[in-house]
């Protein structure tokens, strides 16, 4: 069975921004007050809203693509859009796991390296899957996400409501 490279790429970028985003604004939170109650509504609506939009956004574009070319497959579309949506909430779980399941003062750094390792993975599989380099394909989406995260901690840091 060929791989469709929709659906390679619905899975890619939604796993991947949802490592990224949902890491980003749970420790960003988490470095903006000590309220585990609002951590966790942070990342339930983080992961709910985005899953949504890229879900319907991924199914969108690629519609409107279609319609570009004159060629249609409405189930391809729709099909992108569901695994964009489920690649987002199973990317978000990773970062959210280790607050639910966690003491607060360990989470963050928790959180902090599952999304990391996630990102990590996520480049391997993907090396593998498209035949390049994996370590190097790994270290890419490693670093790019390592780079999100910290901008999230500093943020947070920056705006703690507790400070304010």
């Amino acid at each position: 069975m060929k791989l469709n490279k929709e659906y390679l790429q619905s899975a890619i970028f939604g796993i991947n921004d949802a490592l990224v985003s949902t890491t980003g604004v749970i420790v960003g939170i988490t470095a903006g007050t000590n309220s585990k109650p609002i951590i966790v509504l942070a990342g339930v609506v983080t992961i709910m809203v985005e899953a949504l939009s890229m879900g319907s956004g991924q199914y969108l574009s690629l519609k409107s693509a279609q319609q570009l070319k004159k060629t249609s497959n409405q189930r391809v579309a729709i099909t992108s859009g569901v695994i964009m949506f489920l690649g987002y909430i199973l990317g978000g779980l990773v970062p959210l796991l280790p607050v639910l399941l966690r003491p607060l003062e360990y989470s963050r750094i928790t959180t902090i390296i599952c999304a990391l390792i996630g990102l990590f993975i996520l480049g391997y599989v993907k090396g593998k899957i498209v035949k390049v380099s994996p370590l190097r394909s790994a270290l890419e989406i490693f670093v790019i996400g390592g780079i999100a995260t910290a901008i999230g901690l500093a943020v947070g840091n920056f705006l703690s409501v507790d400070s304010i």
